[in-house]
């Protein structure tokens, strides 16, 4: 009979999620560092090595990857043979761990969890509760499987009850592309086959923290149905010609994952469920001998990647920058922006479009007159930074607020992550504005572009509160221009075109 001791069972959950906020797995470093080797596309390329750089950054800084921190999600396999020494349920133990870990005082998370769901949606303060899956099993250990999954890429996630003689593939190749590039490619995609639809979302959730693998499997060949269809998908995804942050290339997804497990015969359930750039899981075991141990990866392992914006990137003064001068920018086109911006997510933009519906004025301190309005929900900094990690979020969630912002604020523009749906595209060109992509996923870097910082309306929303940046060099890619032509609906139907063309070497 093994004793699991409650505050060991807490601690080892909060020294995880504290863990995975800075360190990628090095699976994934590898094999990112492999797709940027052999990418050809200039701006893929240069997506991908800003997410390299900043997982380096993240690893010597011991601060997170991305300001998402992520919802945590536990999958438990308790032994049969385990014996709790605890005064609380399994689940409040890792709630507790959580809590722990987001407050940590030297690496403070992001807390993004909200209660009362379909009502006034109140974050709860401390990243709780967690999503919980529990498992009794043959054996005397407990193992933990344990990932912080994004925001973003959960948003993505899509589901099919397809027939019985439908397409696997098929149905996978149309749903990709509508997925867009909110998830933060490239990353991995899970996927869950089969059982009724609750059990094959499990399934895709579960084969998102596998380890990647897929080289080692196109060097070796397919022993199994289900390898083989994820060789398939593995090339058929990446000729999509989607790329690294939607902005066309070679490389989409590191690796396809799939589980499966029998389903009834009039039904063939189908999950996906991606994970982004952003990954970050775990797997530890607990024997009743104390506290798991967590070995900090050796920085030598991680790519040395260097980045600069190049000779023709624009340098941009957003205190003086004119709508007129905004409508010279290309789609593609690297600018770096320094002066100030004003921040704001879904919360702030609600709350904003309902006092213009209202006829009332903003509160007093807040002008975006010719400014630009930057989608983010910062990290709290610690120590001696203005602000923790700041990367931004997927803009698709502010498009039904566009045209407000845009016919009532006097906004040049925003800043997001991943493309704009066919309204703001629409509201953009109407009003001559222009949006603006950063990449997802290097949120510590772009942080380090970040001078100041300060509160200006709406601190009772917490993280999306209202925030003042002034900025410096911070670099973005322009992908709407003024007359509404978007690069994430450009470029990879130019890339896809090329994969058709080229034959694409696999990465070693």
């Amino acid at each position: 009979m093994t004793l699991i001791r409650q505050d060991d069972f807490i601690q080892s959950i909060a020294d995880a999620l504290q863990y995975i906020s800075y360190y990628h797995p090095l699976d994934f470093i590898q094999a990112l560092n492999a797709a940027y080797q052999k990418e050809q596309s200039p701006a893929a390329r240069d997506a991908m090595a800003q997410i390299l750089i900043n997982s380096r950054m993240c690893a010597e800084g011991h601060r997170p990857i991305c300001q998402d921190t992520g919802i945590v999600t536990v999958f438990l396999k308790i032994g049969m043979d385990v014996q709790w020494k605890a005064d609380i349920s399994v689940i409040d133990m890792v709630n507790e761990g959580v809590r722990r870990a987001y407050s940590h005082p030297d690496n403070i998370l992001r807390a993004s969890i909200l209660k009362d769901t379909a009502g006034k949606r109140i974050n709860t303060g401390d990243n709780t509760p967690a999503v919980v899956h529990m498992e009794v099993v043959p054996g005397n250990i407990v193992e933990v499987d344990i990932a912080a999954k994004g925001g973003g890429s959960e948003a993505k996630a899509k589901f099919a009850m397809l027939n019985p003689s439908d397409s696997i593939v098929d149905w996978i190749l149309k749903a990709v592309p509508t997925m867009g590039a909110g998830w933060c490619p490239p990353g991995i995609l899970g996927i869950g086959i089969g059982g009724t639809a609750e059990k094959a979302m499990l399934l895709a959730k579960q084969a998102c923290m596998e380890s990647v693998d897929i080289q080692e499997l196109i060097a070796r060949g397919a022993d199994n149905a289900l390898e083989a269809l994820r060789l398939e998908l593995y090339d058929k995804v990446n000729a999509l010609g989607i790329g690294a942050q939607g902005l066309g290339g070679l490389t989409t997804v590191l690796d396809i994952k799939i589980r499966d497990y029998p389903t009834h015969a009039a039904n063939k359930p189908v999950a996906i469920i991606p994970n982004c750039a952003a990954t970050r899981h775990t797997h530890f075991i607990l024997d009743g001998s104390g506290v798991a141990e967590f070995k900090p990866p050796r920085l030598e392992d991680w790519p040395s990647v260097t980045w600069d914006a190049g000779a023709t990137a624009r340098r941009v003064n957003l205190d003086t920058v004119t709508a007129v001068e905004v409508t010279t920018w290309k789609p593609g086109e690297t600018l770096l922006l320094s002066g100030t911006l004003l921040t704001g997510r879904d919360a702030a933009h609600k709350r904003m479009v309902d006092l213009f519906e209202r006829g009332e004025p903003l509160p007093g301190n807040i002008d975006f007159t010719n400014k630009f309005i930057y989608y983010v929900g910062p990290v709290d900094p610690v120590h001696d930074e203005v602000v923790g990690p700041a990367g931004p979020t997927t803009a698709t969630r502010m498009d039904k607020f566009t045209e407000a912002m845009l016919a009532n604020t006097g906004l040049l523009g925003m800043i997001g992550k991943a493309e704009r749906g066919q309204e703001a595209i629409a509201a953009i060109k109407k009003h001559q504005a222009v949006y603006l992509m950063a990449v997802g996923g290097a949120a510590y870097l772009v942080s380090k572009a970040i001078l100041k910082s300060r509160i200006v309306a709406f601190d009772d929303l917490g993280m999306e509160a209202i925030h003042e940046f002034v900025i410096e060099n911070m670099p973005v890619t322009v992908a709407v221009d003024a007359q509404g032509q978007s690069i994430h609906q450009i470029a990879p139907k130019i890339w896809q075109k090329k994969i058709g063309r080229i034959p694409v070497v696999d990465a070693v």
